[in-house]
């Protein structure tokens, strides 16, 4: 029940919603750039409170049932099959007056912040800091749905809802919209799986590797009903790999958006095994194979040679390089066409995008299978041509050089990571490289640079490599460009790495003072120019499949 269904809902003197795991409850209009146009921001906050009616509105959030029985947002839950009943009971007994619905109790706290002008005042100040703030002020909705919000608090409802219509229809008109239109509608369109229905489902994923993105495909593969063999080469590997997808499981438990129920059950999906076990019977019967190994050409050909000599002959065999052109990959394989690749991002859990990457040789079917998949594991699923780099990492190349030639111009890094975040991106560049790892990215610049040539010119390439050869890894090994403490908690804040400093020394160039723009368009020009040369080169199929590659595998701004 979402948008102008729940505006619907909450014109009625009383809601029933089904348990049913389905069953969410959201006025997502601002993820459009909009705002709820039919009395939601006037109706929500009656029902929930001004602060929760904040949180729903500005965020887009979902709420499941029990939430929103909770917070007042429903009258009563009632299991699937017995809505109907429920819903006919509720109707009759307002009808004949034996039901009086019951509104929601304020604390003392919220009577304080909601019900006088004064405390009113101290909210929306500070909940007008804390949006802008987390938005960057990109988005004219949410300033716009606060003003909502306070008009028909102070105001009354009449003067809320012409305040709502106004604001709705100046919306409707934005550049904002219009872009976070394009990609809802984009991203449905590619809820289709342009190669057509598999002639097999896939049933049984293996994954070999249970380093942080084997265990990644692992988790969200299994959190899908899959089933996994997650192979490692030995108990440790296997172990660390195991614990990230528990860890991670647990901590979805501990937020209550997983009963603990689920959780063991997507944990029984996952069978582990390692070179001393009998794995050869359990991948015997792999539809879809996921390599995660090392970024290493000749590593991944004794991979697939060794396990096609196991599988099924027409089982999937996909790989997740960063870079490496999929032919590469595939040129020894006996059986070509079921080798394409299948490109996750980091961490394989949070991140929407899927990269597939067909060679001249994949076979339809094997193309469907791997869409197929990405599609159910709930991945937006964009397929690429087979360059080097794919699309995203393509674009990040340049991308990333430039970040090097600011750094050798001078420019400090945290006023980089505040330039970027201020542009509209979710992290800054300095934390994009620790979090992909210093050794990724600048693998990710060879292979690039011998394509790309000019377009990889800026900052110098060996930059990376000395901090790697440093053994500055990024996050992953604890220092990156910033230090990562291991303890967790909010004591645990990072700091620059004195050691950077000191490894590109000698890259140093003559400081340079630039406005922010300047950074700002020095470093997402790249990005983009590199898209367009990908729409041009036929890497892309068309722009919208751009648009949502740069926006859900790096955050680029919509």
């Amino acid at each position: 029940c979402l948008g102008g269904g729940l505006e619907f809902a909450l014109a009625c003197q009383y809601r029933v919603a089904s348990s049913s795991k389905k069953t969410v409850l959201g006025l997502p209009e601002v993820k459009l750039g909009l705002l709820p146009g039919a009395g939601g921001t006037q109706r929500l906050p009656k029902l929930v409170g001004i602060q929760g009616a904040l949180k729903m509105i500005t965020t887009g959030s979902n709420t499941k049932p029990d939430r929103a029985l909770k917070m007042g947002l429903v009258n009563q839950v009632a299991d699937p099959f017995a809505l109907r009943d429920a819903a006919i009971q509720a109707a009759e007994g307002l009808a004949n007056g034996t039901l009086k619905p019951k509104i929601k109790k304020k604390n003392f706290m919220n009577r304080m912040l909601e019900d006088n002008p004064l405390g009113r005042n101290v909210l929306f100040n500070q909940a007008t800091k804390i949006a802008m703030k987390q938005s960057g002020g990109n988005y004219p909705a949410i300033p716009k749905i606060l003003d909502c919000l306070k008009v028909g608090a102070d105001s009354g409802m009449e003067k809320g809802l012409e305040v709502e219509a106004k604001h709705f229809g100046e919306l409707t008109v934005t550049s904002e919209s219009k872009a976070l239109q394009g990609l809802f509608f984009g991203t449905t369109e590619l809820k289709k799986n342009r190669f057509g229905k598999p002639s097999k489902p896939v049933e049984t994923i293996g994954v070999l590797g249970a380093g942080l993105m084997g265990a990644g495909v692992a988790e969200v593969s299994a959190s899908k009903g899959f089933n996994v063999l997650l192979k490692d080469i030995n108990v440790q590997g296997l172990g660390r790999g195991e614990k990230q997808i528990s860890d991670n499981l647990d901590a979805r438990v501990k937020r209550r958006r997983m009963t603990k129920n689920t959780r063991d059950t997507t944990m029984s999906r996952i069978v582990g095994l390692t070179d001393a076990n009998d794995w050869q019977k359990h991948f015997a019967k792999a539809d879809l194979v996921v390599e995660a190994v090392l970024e290493d050409l000749n590593l991944k050909h004794k991979v697939i040679d060794q396990f096609e000599a196991v599988i099924p002959e027409d089982c999937v065999l996909a790989t997740n390089t960063s870079a490496l052109p999929i032919r590469d990959v595939a040129a020894k394989a006996k059986r070509p066409e079921n080798i394409l690749g299948m490109h996750y991002f980091s961490p394989v859990d949070k991140m929407p995008l899927l990269e597939i990457i067909t060679h001249e040789g994949t076979s339809n079917e094997a193309a469907s299978r791997a869409v197929a998949t990405g599609l159910k594991q709930g991945k937006t699923v964009i397929v690429v041509k087979d360059v080097p780099g794919f699309y995203v990492n393509r674009c990040l190349g340049p991308y990333m050089t430039e970040v090097v030639a600011l750094i050798q111009d001078g420019i400090p890094i945290d006023q980089l990571e505040k330039a970027m975040k201020k542009y509209g991106y979710p992290v800054g560049p300095i934390t994009l490289c620790d979090e992909v790892g210093m050794d990724v990215a600048a693998h990710v610049q060879e292979t690039l640079s011998g394509d790309l040539g000019v377009r990889m010119q800026g900052g110098d390439s060996q930059a990376l490599m000395d901090l790697v050869d440093a053994g500055i890894l990024g996050r992953k090994s604890g220092a990156g460009f910033y230090l990562y403490p291991k303890t967790k908690g909010k004591k645990a804040k990072r700091e620059e790495n004195p050691e950077v400093k000191n490894v590109l020394k000698k890259y140093m160039r003559t400081p340079l003072k630039l406005e922010e723009i300047d950074i700002q368009q020095r470093l997402a020009w790249r990005f983009v120019n590199e898209a367009l040369f990908c729409l041009q080169d036929g890497v892309i199929a068309n722009p919208v499949d751009g648009d949502i590659g740069a926006v859900f595998g790096v955050g680029f701004p919509p």
